[in-house]
């Protein structure tokens, strides 16, 4: 992997990987450089077989403060464009189709959060505002500081309440009427309360935030890698499934593929002489 400006990448050991939101001096506010950043190394994580299990969090005191406003103040003025030429929707001249496809290049990041193979476990401390908020809602599990406070605050800049997957995501989550209120009044969630209702799945002091999240990927990665894959994906398809014969159709084709590896063999062999399996990494 590269090295990246706003972001920082890490592969422990065993399959895991960590992405650090890396502007800690501005709260690791998103900018449209960070934005491709996060795209490119997506796009490299979806091929790649050896990282298992992918833990997202920010540097410094915050996961982040959301969009970076001081950019987007100027993000049409003559000296940030040509800093940003290579991005191909900036050379648009029209500012309504450079927006709306500098939205939908934002948006695509939760989208691509789903359909890379790894789990993403959000590892989050101090505010996660505004985009921020949607991007933590897009991964598969939350764990939060004992500082964490979630806010939709988009909703506070004169524009939708609803923005980059917020309203897919978050009635999913919480149940429809907790996130219409959540939405509406652009209110801080702090970590006690977002365990209470589902938001995130525990609360743990800050310094010990990181060894609960390893830990967890630990436990994660102890699964076939093939099974983990298919799981995820197949959770992604079946929350939306029509029916329970859709969703029972894929889950059975999911087993069949699976048993035709070897990993069924080792898991079963591990449960009876009562010890950890030993999958193959990929």
């Amino acid at each position: 992997m590269k090295n990246y400006e706003t972001i920082k990448y890490e592969e422990l050991d065993d399959g895991i990987s960590v992405i650090s939101l890396n502007r800690p001096e501005k709260l690791n506010a998103f900018t449209i450089q960070m934005i491709e950043e996060l795209h490119d190394i997506f796009n490299k994580l979806e091929w790649d077989l050896d990282v298992r299990v992918l833990i997202l969090t920010g540097e410094g005191r915050a996961f982040s403060a959301g969009t970076d406003l001081n950019e987007s103040a100027r993000i049409y003025s003559p000296e940030v464009l040509e800093n940003y030429r290579y991005i191909k929707y900036m050379d648009i001249p029209e500012v309504a189709k450079r927006q709306y496809y500098a939205q939908k290049r934002t948006s695509q990041l939760v989208l691509r959060m789903r359909e890379i193979p790894q789990p993403i476990i959000a590892a989050i401390k101090g505010p996660a505002v505004g985009m921020a908020f949607a991007i933590s809602l897009a991964a598969d599990i939350r764990i939060a500081g004992e500082s964490a406070r979630f806010r939709n605050s988009v909703f506070l800049l004169g524009l939708s309440g609803v923005d980059i997957g917020n309203s897919f995501f978050l009635p999913r989550l919480i149940g429809l009427s907790r996130a219409a209120e959540i939405i509406y009044t652009a209110r801080f969630v702090d970590a006690q309360e977002a365990e209470r209702i589902g938001l995130v799945s525990r609360v743990v002091p800050d310094e010990k935030l990181m060894d609960e999240a390893t830990a967890l990927a630990k436990v994660l990665i102890s699964k076939s890698p093939l099974g983990l894959r298919m799981t995820k994906s197949s959770l992604n398809i079946n929350i939306n499934a029509p029916n329970l014969e859709s969703a029972l159709a894929l889950e059975n084709r999911t087993q069949a593929i699976c048993m035709n590896t070897t990993d069924p063999h080792e898991g079963i062999a591990a449960f009876f002489e009562k010890r950890e399996p030993k999958y193959p990494r990929r």
